[in-house]
This record gives structure tokens, C-alpha cells and sequence, in this order.
């Protein structure tokens, strides 16, 4: 039995067209994926991304990589309590060990995951071999299998371009929020012909469509799908809101019934909205809006 079967995932994740007088007036149809709904603890991409590189594990400890309030940390933590593996979560923020947990790494703590803070400067320097070898010695997680931040590998893209696959002949335009560029990446390999993907980075910087690139390029060899980025609504960049976002997510769940998690889906229905508000988007164009978290 594999560690899929194991965690009884609800798959493929339904979709779900809504009544948006927003999309409605362009001629615009509004669908939302699903992918909070596969798994009540390891739910849309991180259930997606985690799954191959658990299996690729086989069993070692996983040691990977967040900051305090890292979904991807929540998720492997919660993977380890479930299929039964040690788990350690290398944190950006060493002055946060004197700290009392926030209520992220809290959990990561009650589902057994080992927190090893370290200073800014070293973490930004975690890919290096000599820094990560050091990493995984201070933690006695020599033997670990290693996943990068985000959960964004070339298992992960691979596991991603089920995402894709699920939605062929469904939709005309997916869009996803971005954080590390992995479930792009994927996604965007897993569509049929004439259909596109569209990234919402929620992060500033400008640096994840090298990153996408990159990482289909690990997963498959070469650059795959018709994909692009809009840049525009990162709210000032990752775990960024304002009062306006806000209020648009209270909206959007009053109109729909639909939890709205703040930090990645809130950014991707708001950049759809002006999309259509903008007339970006042509008429008869299904949309599907992919709910992460």
C-alpha cells in the first residue's frame, strides 16, 4: 500500500462552477478547483507536492525548510504524525527560539516535528552543500531525505501535473497563486492543447518565472505548457495583506460560501476579478480558480 492509499485522498478534486455577477457581466465563467478538499490536514498542492517525495523517502526522516508561518512546514509535520516518519523543519528566524511558538509551529510541534531555528543569513544559504550538510549534522538528520522550501522539487512538479491532467477540456484559463513556482510548473504540463495557465506570484521580486522554468525543466527537460505570470497583486509580498484584501475575501466568501484563505487565494480571486473587471479576459472564457488552501 502506498503512502497515497494510506492517506485516502479525495481525488480527482471536485470542481465547482459559481454565479459571479463580476465574471458574469464579461461573459466569463468562474470555476473553482477544488484542491482544499483532497485531504482535511494536507490539503491542495502540499498534499500534491509532499506525496512523491514521502514516497521517494522511503521511509527516512524528511528535513525541509520554512518560515513561522509555512504552510509546507504545517503540511510535512502532519505527514510525518500520519504515516508514521520523523520530520525536521529547518526556521528562518533564529531569534524566534526564545519565542513562544506561534500557533504554525505549534502544530508542527504537537505532530512531532523537530524545530531547528537558525540566523537569516545561513538559511539563505541552505542550498549550499557544506551549509546544508552542517544543517542536517546540528539536527542528527544525516541520513535524511532532503525537500527544498515550498516543497518544490522535481517529484513535486511531477506530482503537480495530475493537477493539470484533472482539468483538460474543463477550462479555458487555470489560475493558480504562486509561491515557489513548483504547482505552476506542473499544472501548466498537465494541460491539453489550447488550454493556458495563469501564475499569481504572491511573493515580490520578479524571479519565479526563471524559477518555473527551472523546475520543469528538472521535472521534464524543457519548458512545457502555455503559461504566464501576472505580477501585479502580491499585496507588498508574501504574508502581505491590507485592509482592502480583506474586505474583498469577507466578500467573496459572504457571495460564495467559500472559505478564503488570505495569503495565496485571497491574491488569485482578486487578480481574477480585475482581470475581468479589465476586460482582460475574452468572453465565452472559462476560468478555473484553483483553492490551495
Amino acid at each position: 500500500m502506498t503512502s497515497a492509499d494510506i492517506l485516502s485522498p479525495r481525488l480527482p478534486s471536485p470542481l465547482e462552477e459559481v454565479a459571479d455577477d463580476r465574471f458574469a457581466r464579461q461573459g466569463v465563467r468562474l470555476l473553482l478547483k477544488r484542491d482544499d478538499l483532497i485531504h482535511p490536514e494536507l490539503i491542495g498542492n502540499k498534499w500534491r507536492k509532499l506525496v512523491p517525495n514521502v514516497e521517494a523517502a522511503a521511509g527516512r526522516p524528511l528535513l525541509t525548510f520554512g518560515g513561522a508561518y509555512s504552510n509546507h512546514l504545517r503540511a510535512t509535520a502532519a505527514a510525518g504524525r500520519l504515516l508514521g516518519f520523523p520530520t525536521v523543519g529547518v526556521v528562518r528566524g533564529e531569534e524566534l527560539a526564545a519565542r513562544p511558538l506561534n500557533p504554525s509551529l505549534a502544530r508542527c510541534a504537537a505532530d512531532g516535528m523537530r524545530l531547528h531555528f537558525v540566523d537569516r543569513s545561513t538559511y539563505r544559504r541552505k542550498t549550499e552543500p557544506e551549509v546544508l550538510a552542517g544543517l542536517a549534522r546540528a539536527v542528527g538528520a544525516e541520513d535524511a531525505y532532503v525537500v527544498p522550501e515550498g516543497g518544490s522539487n522535481a517529484a513535486a512538479v511531477r506530482g503537480c501535473r495530475a493537477l493539470g491532467e484533472e482539468l483538460r477540456g474543463r477550462a479555458d484559463l487555470v489560475a493558480i497563486a504562486c509561491g515557489t513556482g513548483g504547482t505552476l510548473a506542473g499544472l501548466a504540463a498537465g494541460l491539453g492543447a489550447g488550454q493556458r495557465a495563469l501564475g499569481v506570484p504572491v511573493l515580490r521580486g520578479g524571479f519565479l518565472a526563471a524559477e518555473t522554468e527551472r523546475l520543469q525543466t528538472v521535472a521534464f527537460g524543457g519548458r512545457r505548457g502555455d503559461w504566464s505570470l501576472d505580477e501585479r497583486f502580491h499585496f507588498g509580498g508574501y504574508a502581505r495583506t491590507t485592509p482592502g484584501l480583506d474586505d474583498f475575501a469577507r466578500d467573496f466568501e459572504d457571495r460564495h460560501g467559500v472559505g478564503v484563505e488570505r495569503l495565496y487565494v485571497a491574491k488569485l480571486l482578486y487578480g481574477l476579478v480585475e482581470l475581468a473587471t479589465e476586460g482582460a479576459l475574452r468572453r465565452g472564457t472559462r476560468v478555473a480558480a484553483v483553492i490551495t488552501a
